[in-house]
């Protein structure tokens, strides 16, 4: 299941904001982090900063997570914010302290990394009280879009995986494409 790691090679089609925005919009992305403006977040998978970019003015520092050094590179070119630096690193292997992280917010990405190692490192530098948000291609879409839907997860089984690390989902939305959850770190 999952583990489909975008193509570096297709980075542009990661910036068309009419179809990114279709499936999670900056509104909603904003209300789900709930930053109050000095805030440590990452933004895991963060790929091109299309979502990173809309992170980096509510927090004060912002990492932009990505296992591809070239998804950084691409980034770079189109400017990173001041706030905002890039780490090159698996979400299983995050190189940050123990409960360094206010918010980790992964757009898109979840299905790329869920595991029991991934959720055990989010449970270890999420600080307690600390928000994680997932917003990923839902099991019941149609695949039009996004990742075959066999590499896909229901609502259900990430939030209960996510729980089962440590976290207590607060709201949870199933979408016809997506799925959005909001979970704070017990």
């Amino acid at each position: 299941m999952g583990h489909h790691t975008f193509d570096a090679a297709r980075a542009d089609r990661l910036e068309n904001a009419a179809r990114r925005y279709r499936f999670v919009s900056r509104e909603e992305l904003c209300w789900a982090v709930d930053a109050d403006g000095d805030e440590t977040v990452a933004d895991l998978g963060s790929g091109t900063g299309f979502y990173t970019d809309d992170l980096a003015p509510l927090a004060e520092t912002v990492y932009a997570v990505d296992v591809q050094a070239a998804m950084h590179d691409y980034y770079r070119e189109k400017g990173l914010p001041e706030n905002v630096e890039a780490v090159t690193a698996d979400v299983a292997d995050l190189p940050f302290p123990a409960d360094h992280l206010d918010v980790a917010v992964s757009t898109m990405t979840y299905h790329e990394f869920a595991g029991d190692d991934a959720r055990a490192e989010l449970a270890r530098v999420v600080k307690p009280g600390g928000r994680l948000v997932v917003a990923d291609w839902a099991a019941s879409g149609t695949g039009a879009d996004g990742p075959p839907v066999d590499e896909r997860y229901a609502l259900g089984d990430a939030a209960a995986a996510v729980e089962s690390a440590g976290f207590t989902v607060e709201f949870a939305a199933d979408r016809p494409e997506t799925f959005l959850f909001v979970a704070e770190r017990d």
